[in-house]
């Protein structure tokens, strides 16, 4: 099924996540006024532990910091690195939540991300170099998320959600032309809305992250050819938005 097949469906959902449930029990009066407009899953917020699990998708980025040397092997002529679009990816992972107060839970979301960044080298004078280095990455994450939020207005509640989020990328360690560090911890932070539904709560994210380690590693790969892209970098800072959809 395409993309955007999949968001036709989770829209149709949302609507549906504003109508009180329907159903009523055999022998019910018709009369009985006070039956109708209930809210859908009255008890949900009120559970110690519940789970679920999340599928998203991301947009990941570089922040480059670049050095402007002019060395031997790349001609006496700055390179810079730039990031000049974002390609989509996938996150999936299970949901763990805690409840503390009312109004506040922790979070933890253990799962497996994919993605890509592809970096353009751009000389001095504005001429692009070569092809694009192509850094895909596969990680495992675990974001440790508290959660908090608003009043409930019927089958619809506004959150604010912020934590830390280490990631390990099993494909970072060697890419073309560089080596990256696998292990960053991300700083997030973002907001959502909870839609409850007659059997399932239905949630909707956006998050950023942002890297707070230096990913780039200046050993050096072995080849001579690499050196120009390794000293055209001095720092590498990860980037993420994340578009996420929760089931619980």
């Amino acid at each position: 099924m395409k993309l955007h097949g999949i968001i036709l469906i989770l829209v149709s959902l949302m609507m549906l996540a504003t109508q009180p449930a329907t159903a009523q029990r055999s022998g019910q009066v018709v009369g009985d006024m006070s039956k109708r407009g209930v809210p859908n899953l009255p008890g949900f917020d009120y559970k110690p532990v519940h789970f679920g699990f999340l599928i998203g998708f991301n947009t990941l980025d570089f922040h480059i910091y670049n050095t402007g040397l002019r060395t031997l092997e790349n001609g006496e002529t700055a390179r810079y690195g730039e990031i000049l679009h974002l390609n989509p990816g996938l996150n999936l992972g299970i949901i763990t939540d805690f409840r503390i107060t009312s109004h506040l839970n922790f979070r933890i979301l253990p799962g497996i991300g994919f993605g890509q960044r592809d970096i353009t080298f751009i000389d001095e004078y504005g001429k692009r170099l070569g092809d694009p280095i192509k850094i895909k990455s596969t990680f495992v994450e675990m974001p440790l998320l508290l959660k908090y939020g608003a009043n409930r207005l019927g089958n619809i509640k506004p959150y604010l959600v912020t934590g830390v989020t280490p990631r390990y990328d099993l494909a970072k360690d060697k890419q073309d032309h560089m080596l990256l560090r696998s292990l960053d911890c991300y700083c997030d932070v973002g907001a959502g809305m909870d839609f409850y539904l007659t059997f399932f709560r239905l949630s909707f994210e956006i998050r950023g992250s942002i890297g707070l380690t230096n990913v780039c590693s200046h050993k050096s790969t072995g080849d001579e050819d690499d050196l120009p892209y390794q000293q055209a970098i001095d720092r590498l800072k990860s980037r993420m938005i994340c578009f996420t959809f929760y089931f619980e």
